[in-house]
């Protein structure tokens, strides 16, 4: 079967591959945000001294970046745990995005879309509201990332159980439905919730407009393993997208389940986004842009588009990130503030030729 998956037809008709180039592309993509990332900010670093020190994180090297103590300790304790966490979010939201978008054949899929934002946005205004969390504001901040962890996890799989209520024959679109009810059902409580405690409005919003802030590098241990399960499942089932994309008719001719691919690629996505989510807040938009630019760039195959996609996310996020701390230095603009700003425009190019790639 795998050969059989392997040679399967994208939706253009046209086998895919990964080109070396496009991939030196993401890599490149992800090393230039990385510098950036530590580079600029409230005090500023030459670029170069920030690339060699970075360098000399490596197992073996020893160079002389001429940064003095404190600008080395502004490197490796403050900056590059923002931007690494930056990175793996953004590359989770993205391959969550491209994948969703696979399974459900739909270019305006995202992270969101199984009520994981919603099921978060109520978690973490309960969490808010109704004072959990000893230890004044070191207890919530402990609190949030496991309350939006569980809250995103929860509205999946309340999205998956009223999807399938109907039988196992129901089309990706009933859980599209399903999460579309659930986000409702979910929002109405969070209202409920600011309602009843006005006076949490302020910490609930400043937690659901995004933020990647971090005082070292545990919010990056916490997301890590996620990460790396998320992105080992959803790119060993990169052919099957191919697959799903021309039919279940066809995909069981090639020995392939299409409702148990579906349902492990989602578990996997929804699994990725609530950690995502548990880490930085609600940032919309990066599983929309990014793999519909990398669709429309490099081609429709998600042998193609899933990993340029994590490579890609990364850099993006991590690059929205330095705009949102320095375009109004001092203060600093919600992340998710950002990427709305460009996810709004980016929805009319979307519309104007999803037609044309999905056809």
């Amino acid at each position: 079967m795998q050969k059989a998956l392997t040679d399967a037809p994208t939706p253009t008709g046209r086998p895919a591959r990964l080109r070396p180039g496009w991939l030196a592309a993401g890599v490149g993509a992800v090393l230039v945000a990385l510098v950036a990332g530590v580079s600029l900010g409230p005090v500023s670093l030459p670029p170069g001294s920030v690339a060699v020190e970075l360098l000399n994180l490596l197992p073996g090297v020893h160079l002389t970046s001429g940064l003095t103590e404190r600008e080395i300790a502004i490197v490796t304790e403050l900056r590059l745990p923002r931007v690494v966490l930056g990175l793996l979010v953004g590359a989770l939201l993205a391959l969550a995005g491209g994948a969703y978008q696979g399974v459900f054949r739909n270019p305006l899929a995202d992270p969101y879309l199984l009520g994981a934002a919603a099921g978060a946005g109520l978690a973490v205004t309960a969490a808010i509201a109704l004072g959990m969390g000893a230890g004044g504001f070191a207890g919530l901040s402990a609190v949030l990332p496991l309350a939006a962890f569980v809250g995103s996890l929860g509205a999946v799989v309340m999205t998956y159980l009223l999807g399938v209520a109907g039988g196992r024959g129901r089309s990706p679109a009933t859980l599209i439905l399903a999460g579309v009810a659930v986000s409702a059902f979910l929002s109405a409580g969070q209202t409920y919730l600011l309602q009843r405690h006005s006076e949490s409005i302020q910490q609930v919003y400043s937690w659901l407009l995004g933020r990647l802030g971090t005082a070292g590098w545990h919010d990056v241990l916490l997301v890590l393993p996620y990460f790396l399960l998320t992105a080992v499942v959803v790119l060993l089932h990169r052919r099957e997208l191919d697959v799903l994309s021309v039919g279940d008719d066809e995909a069981t001719s090639l020995g392939l389940h299409p409702q148990r691919s579906r349902y492990l690629l989602i578990a996997a996505a929804s699994l990725g986004t609530a950690a995502a989510v548990s880490a930085s807040g609600l940032i919309g938009f990066v599983g929309i842009i990014v793999p519909h630019t990398v669709r429309l760039l490099a081609g429709s195959s998600y042998r193609v588009i899933l990993p340029l996609s994590m490579l890609f996310g990364g850099a993006f996020l991590a690059l929205t990130d330095v705009v949102a701390r320095t375009a109004a230095a001092p203060a600093e603009i919600p992340i998710g503030v950002v990427t709305a700003l460009l996810g709004g425009p980016f929805f009319v190019l979307v519309l104007r030729t999803s037609r044309r790639v999905f056809a």
